[in-house]
């Protein structure tokens, strides 16, 4: 396994790259603002048990499943695969069918900065602390 294929970096980078491709579907959400017909989209977040799934099938080989133990234990449900495009919830919508309101548009688009900057920090800080790690021992 290489450095950079750590599942926490992998989990990380993965993130990041949903928050670029929202930011792409937010801005032409907000491109189209007065384009009559449109509808605003969002990107479907990848849920946590599909990257545990992605993280744990890395290091073991396998995705991880839980153990029913006990005939009375339910069975666990199927991870959710990565992300993707979804109509946004139209409350609001124009007499010519736009449903893309602007407000809502720029809140979740700081938001997503926000979320992606964490990201990116969270993630240069980890390969900081793998590059100590690694000098340390040598």
């Amino acid at each position: 396994m290489g450095f950079f294929d750590l599942p926490i970096l992998n989990a990380l980078r993965t993130r990041m790259q949903f928050h670029s491709q929202r930011q792409v579907v937010l801005a032409q959400n907000v491109a189209n603002a007065e384009t009559p017909g449109y509808g605003a989209r969002d990107l479907k977040a990848p849920d946590f048990e599909s990257l545990m799934s992605q993280a744990n099938g890395a290091v073991r080989g396998g995705p991880m499943a839980p153990v029913r133990t006990s005939g009375a234990h339910l069975p666990g449900l199927p991870p959710h695969a990565g992300f993707g495009e979804v109509n946004a919830p139209d409350f609001e919508t124009t007499p010519e069918g736009n449903s893309v309101v602007l407000e809502d548009e720029m809140m979740k688009i700081a938001q997503n900065q926000i979320d992606h900057q964490i990201a990116t920090t969270v993630y240069a800080r980890g390969i900081s602390l793998m590059k100590r790690a690694v000098a340390r021992s040598a």
